[in-house]
């Protein structure tokens, strides 16, 4: 079988093994997701199967849309829940102004380190695997485009955020930087990948609820599926 399929991905999994939950249902192991969710996150996994993995790097290019709650007033090495929070201490907190004020200068084009705990190699070797060890990890800033940030709730330590964004943004680094700029410290607390281009929560499949048989049936073929990045405007790379 080739083609690609939305997947629902739960937390506490890899992407990649949630992914090759697949092969046996689709009786192949050329499977390849199409940009990573960390374990503690959860949402759209969009998987290629087979052929259809040449469609890859433009299913990476398509925009994302996440939505987040951050934790104000705490930081760790991981910038997420993977790692217990560690109080930073704060006089007083933000007001919902200046919140909205720090939020708004992360929109558009902008630097962004990676965090270290990320896939990203150094010298050949994942930086996450070398800031477990306790190595000292120092990953150069990369231009990313952040399209749009929605401040849909805060009160104070929780700040809930919906990002558009695209290819190669850290919402674990966005968190890092506003708490930064806001001087409270801030982790990603939550994590849900809504969209990636046309493909939505709302369709992705469940594995554990699904049957095999309609797992299979909701493969889009290499052909629809490059039509349809084609409409979304992920042109060839």
């Amino acid at each position: 079988m080739d083609g690609v399929i939305n997947l629902y991905k739960p937390t506490g999994v890899s992407s990649a093994r949630h992914a090759y939950r697949l092969r046996p249902i689709v009786g192949t192991r050329k499977v390849g997701h199409a940009g990573a969710l960390d374990p503690f996150a959860d949402g759209v996994l969009v998987v290629a199967i087979g052929r259809a993995t040449k469609l890859v790097e433009r299913l990476m290019g398509l925009p994302k849309l996440y939505r987040t709650t951050l934790r104000l007033g705490v930081t760790n090495a991981t910038l997420d829940p993977e790692q217990p929070f560690e109080p930073v201490s704060v006089a007083t907190p933000p007001s919902p102004q200046r919140v909205a004020e720090v939020v708004g200068q992360f929109v558009g084009s902008i630097d962004q380190v990676p965090p270290p705990f990320s896939a990203i190699k150094v010298g050949g070797r994942p930086a996450y695997k070398m800031a477990a060890r306790g190595q000292d990890v120092r990953l150069k800033p990369r231009r990313v485009q952040v399209h749009q940030i929605k401040l849909l709730r805060y009160e104070y330590p929780d700040l809930d955020l919906e990002v558009r964004c695209g290819r190669g943004t850290y919402i674990r680094s966005l968190a890092r930087d506003i708490g930064s700029v806001l001087g409270t410290g801030a982790c990603c607390q939550t994590l849900t990948r809504l969209a990636v281009g046309p493909f939505h929560l709302d369709l992705s499949v469940r594995l554990d609820q699904t049957d095999p048989s309609q797992v299979c049936a909701k493969v889009i073929g290499p052909e629809d599926a490059s039509r349809l990045l084609a409409d979304a405007g992920a042109g060839d790379p």
